[in-house]
């Protein structure tokens, strides 16, 4: 079975999807119970838009502090929180400055 995401992404991050605000990812479904995790739909992301995940996890595989992901309607920061097929992911880049 395939999961299917629809990702938001945020303006500063849209030169890596050639401009486009929303992207589709699909990755294989063990069963409903065993949903991917996010950072496995941000992998997947990454290898149809090499670099981004860059932008978004750090080396260690946190999230950066600037960036803030919704799961759904829920802000997550957990990368190994499961996320059912059909659920639209967004992040978000914070914008700094003085």
């Amino acid at each position: 079975m395939i999961a299917r995401y629809r990702v938001r992404i945020p303006s500063p991050l849209r030169s890596y999807t050639l401009g486009h605000g929303e992207v589709d990812v699909a990755l294989p479904e063990l069963s409903p119970d065993h949903a991917p995790p996010l950072r496995a739909i941000l992998a997947a992301l990454d290898s149809s838009f090499p670099g981004i995940r860059f932008r978004m996890v750090d080396e260690q595989g946190r999230l950066r502090a600037n960036i803030a992901v919704f799961v759904g309607p829920d802000a997550v920061r957990d990368l190994d929180v499961p996320v059912p097929s059909g659920t639209e992911v967004m992040i978000v880049a914070a914008l700094s400055g003085g």
